[in-house]
């Protein structure tokens, strides 16, 4: 079975050689007790490493079962150890934190063996040497003589060819040893069994043959025989062993749980770096996403506004700001004129244009422009009004949109003339402004983005075009210019307190309170501008001097609009899309616009285009008329004589013919070059301004679209669009618009992630140095844990599953820093947040994102892996002879 021919074994220590076997040749059978005597030195041991595989020959040649080991690999003696033999060690060589049953189950576990079969097989070694009651106790509760017969059963587990054993009694009184021995007799009559020992009385008594050695040669064999004559075995190297990555985590886990302390605080150290990243990505994860959310509430708040008559305010205040190309040479001596005021007012007229709102829209509805993955709505607005009223608590037939509360106050001829001046000659400006004056505002088209904003007080959001919501502020509350407008205030008031006002008197409104349910039962009707129209003869006349008798009529068949629920922004949203008020749906403007441009006063004038339904009579000016007298006359003689038939308001008119002297400074190149941009409106001398008086809209070509983008980002895509669309677009299609959110600065974000990013790189620095420290301490780990390393390699373990167990030791340590830094980070998010939210009312600003935990989690033990790399290399290329004698 077993053959050694002319085995030499030499130990080099620089030019010294020591020769530990001297040509030992042996042969041993299947199944016999060989006791191997002599004194100290004389080679004993290293012959018992060599057959077990531990150390290596020399010269000459081992062969077992027929099959020469000369040419055997690594691996070769890993298998050959794991599968042939059985290794049982004076002084024991159990794994301290393993419990007798894992001890016994070791050389299982690098076979392959299923956990079942390896608990049954171990449980039947145990029962072998009588200790199957003592399975779940650790080496250190046990006799040496019970820890001695722990290692038999181990060295059986595999059932191994051979069983070797190394002063098996050495540490053992006369009484155990007499069992050990008896239990060594009974293997021997199945197995070979290769005793080394000083006692030379046991040997007598319990060895089938005697083998001397002294100065590394053999000096006598009682009963020198020969191998078995069998036929080869399998070929051992076809074998494998390998070590699971889960029974190394299990060693290093039971190693680690032994120094609990130490593996605990190494963790923590660990986890610092873990600690610090995790904050600073909190920190900037929660920030980033408060500003994206304050990007889309501010977006919604502020959109890219395009209407139809836009003014190009950047363009004109540079202009007014550039200088010249051209340096002017003054001569001394001699005063000049400037044209600062020429150029004011020629750069803010040629700064009005005229846009294609009906291209636009279908440009932006177009789904290949990607467009609507870019906002969170768009809304379209139109000329024609929502006009709804109610019955106030007192009696009175209200508006309430259009607003008519300016009017009922009796300073709506104030705020037109300034609104007036302000926006020169553009209706489109002037409508602008009346419509935020108005407490009814469509909702934006994104249900999602809504519920973001807004919490639910009582009833629910609007499903259908005659539901609308009131949308209370932040405490509650309606602003009273809301309340006077829905009614819930008696409008009368207002003429008296701006009597008082005007009288220097101070005025005192006293608060009000409403339940829920006193505003979800409000209702509105809807009037539609053709509604105040009837057609008496050949003539449409307007209803709307005649008494309130004709609207109450009207109000009792018109439509009903119920509120059917009351928002409140939500905590933290900085701004909404819509302000508090009355929100409706955007279909409602549409069913509007449609039923007005399918009622018969409309269908009729567009019938009869060349006749004034109101007269019977021919329109009489043609836009050549107008075009002509503008070239004729002077800007203030043209607006006495045109202003009011191109619906210009009479404050307009007085003003201009005011500042006629001024105006003249205006070259009449830019008023013709602006004019026909406006005429349009007015085409056909008074039949535009028959279908403006009917509220005629076209759905596709809005007044006004308002653009709301998901983020500043976004809104730089959109801008990019839009520009695109210019490029390809003729000039008279070209797009003015006003970006109110232009000023502020989207590389906020972009500055956060840079702070983050150095801070993050400096935090790095302390995981670097933490895992450098873990690598130390692992290898202080190798240091301790080298007997071990012995025991594994001699009952097969290879390099590579040496290499394992400290891997996996790192791997632990570095799991436990990652999940510590984690557990630490979110209890100092708790703490940050509560700081914060004391310092400005944030709440929840610091989040650490979960994929972002993983990720540090993963870090953290790729790190610690990387940093024991060395120390589990070093544990890897250990002598296992060496190993074995270290204490």
């Amino acid at each position: 079975m077993l053959v050694l021919k002319d085995i030499h074994k030499e130990y080099r220590t620089g030019d010294t050689v020591v020769e530990a076997l001297r040509g030992v040749s042996l042969a041993f059978g299947s199944h016999e007790f060989v006791a191997i005597l002599g004194p100290s030195g004389c080679g004993k041991t290293t012959l018992l490493n060599i057959i077990g595989g531990l150390d290596r020959y020399t010269s000459g040649d081992l062969a077992v079962n027929g099959r020469s080991t000369a040419q055997f690999k690594e691996s070769d003696w890993d298998v050959y150890r794991n599968h042939s033999i059985g290794f049982e060690f004076q002084n024991y060589n159990l794994i301290p934190h393993q419990t007798v049953l894992s001890n016994v189950e070791l050389a299982l576990t690098l076979s392959g063996v299923s956990r079942d079969e390896r608990r049954k097989r171990a449980l039947e070694a145990l029962d072998l040497v009588g200790l199957s009651d003592q399975v779940k106790k650790k080496p250190n509760q046990m006799s040496g003589g019970q820890m001695q017969r722990v290692a038999i059963a181990r060295a059986l587990i595999n059932d191994p060819d051979i069983l070797l054993a190394d002063e098996p009694t050495g540490a053992l009184d006369s009484e155990t040893s007499v069992q050990v021995m008896e239990i060594l007799k009974e293997v021997s009559r199945k197995k070979l069994v290769i005793m080394v020992t000083h006692n030379p009385e046991l040997a007598d008594t319990y060895a089938d043959r005697i083998i001397r050695l002294l100065d590394g040669q053999v000096v006598s064999d009682s009963n020198p025989g020969a191998a078995d004559e069998a036929e080869p075995s399998a070929d051992v190297r076809k074998q494998k062993t390998s070590m699971s990555f889960m029974t190394a985590l299990s060693l290093s886990f039971s190693n680690l749980l032994t120094k609990k302390g130490r593996t605990l605080l190494t963790s923590f150290a660990g986890s610092i770096g873990i600690i610090g990243i995790a904050l600073i990505l909190a920190l900037s994860y929660g920030a980033n996403a408060y500003i994206r959310r304050v990007e889309e509430d501010t977006l919604s708040a502020y959109p890219l506004e395009i209407t139809q008559q836009a003014m190009n305010l950047t363009d004109s205040l540079s202009s007014l700001m550039g200088l010249s190309d051209a340096e002017k040479t003054r001569e001394d001596g001699k005063i000049y004129s400037g044209s600062r005021m020429t150029n004011m007012m020629s750069a803010w007229w040629s700064s009005v244009t005229n846009n294609n709102l009906r291209n636009l829209k279908a440009y932006l509805e177009d789904e290949k422009n990607g467009v609507r993955d870019l906002v969170s709505g768009i809304e379209y607005s139109y000329e024609t009004p929502i006009t709804l009223y109610r019955e106030d608590a007192w009696g009175h037939i209200i508006q309430v949109n259009p607003s008519a509360t300016m009017d009922a106050a009796g300073v709506s001829d104030v705020l037109e003339m300034s609104m007036s001046s302000a926006g020169i000659f553009s209706d489109t400006l002037m409508t602008e402004s009346s419509r935020r004056l108005n407490v009814f505002a469509p909702l934006l088209d994104n249900r999602d983005l809504l519920r973001h904003q807004y919490d639910v007080l009582a009833g629910r959001f609007p499903e259908s075009m005659d539901e609308v919501v009131v949308i209370v502020n932040s405490r509650n509350e309606l602003s009273d210019y809301t309340l006077y407008t829905l009614g819930l205030r008696d409008q009368t008031e207002l003429a008296w307190q701006f009597e008082q006002l005007q009288a220097g008197n101070e005025i005192d409104a006293p608060p009000m309170e409403f339940t829920y349910d006193d505003l979800l039962s409000l209702r509105f009707k809807l009037v539609l501008n053709t509604d105040l129209y009837e057609k008496r003869g050949d003539r449409w006349v307007s209803m709307k001097d005649e008494d309130g008798e004709y609207l109450r009529t009207l109000l009792e068949d018109a439509q009903e609009i119920r509120v059917v629920g009351i928002l409140r922004p939500s905590d933290g949203t900085v701004a909404t899309s819509t302000a508090s008020g009355v929100g409706y749906l955007p279909e409602l403007m549409k069913q509007v616009v449609t039923r007005v441009n399918e009622s018969e006063i409309v269908r009729e004038q567009r019938e009869n285009p060349d006749t004034d339904i109101f007269t019977g009579k021919p329109f009489d000016t043609t836009r050549d008329d107008i075009l002509q007298a503008l070239k004729d006359m002077s800007l203030a003689d043209f607006a006495k004589q045109y202003g009011a038939m191109m619906g210009w308001p009479d404050e307009i008119i007085t003003q201009l013919n005011t500042y006629s002297g001024l105006l003249r400074l205006i070259p009449k190149e830019q008023i013709l070059q602006f004019m026909p941009s406006v005429l349009p409106e007015i085409e056909g001398g008074s039949y535009t301004r028959n279908m403006a008086s009917l509220g005629v809209s076209d759905l596709d070509a809005p007044s006004s679209i308002y653009i709301y983008p998901k983020s500043f980002e976004a809104k730089e895509k959109l801008t990019d669009l839009i520009d695109a669309y210019n490029d390809a677009a003729s000039e008279e299609n070209v797009i003015q618009y006003t970006d109110y959110v232009g000023l502020l600065m989207s590389s906020i974000t972009d500055i956060l992630n840079a702070i983050s990013y150095v801070l993050i790189a400096f935090v790095a620095i302390s995981l670097v140095v933490s895992s450098i420290m873990i690598g130390i301490i692992t290898y202080i780990s190798v240091l301790e844990r080298t007997k071990e390393i012995g025991i594994l390699r001699a009952v097969g373990a290879s390099r590579r599953d040496i290499s394992r167990v400290f891997n996996a030791e790192t791997v632990i340590v570095g799991f436990g820093a990652g999940v510590i830094g984690i557990l630490v980070t979110l209890l100092l998010v708790v703490i940050v947040n509560l700081i914060i939210h004391a310092l400005t009312g944030l709440s929840g600003l610091a989040v650490l994102p979960v994929r972002g935990a993983v990720i540090l989690v993963i870090i953290s033990v790729v790190l610690t892996l990387v940093a024991g790399l060395i120390p589990s290399g070093i544990a890897a290329r250990k002598d296992p002879v060496e190993a074995l004698r270290t204490e």
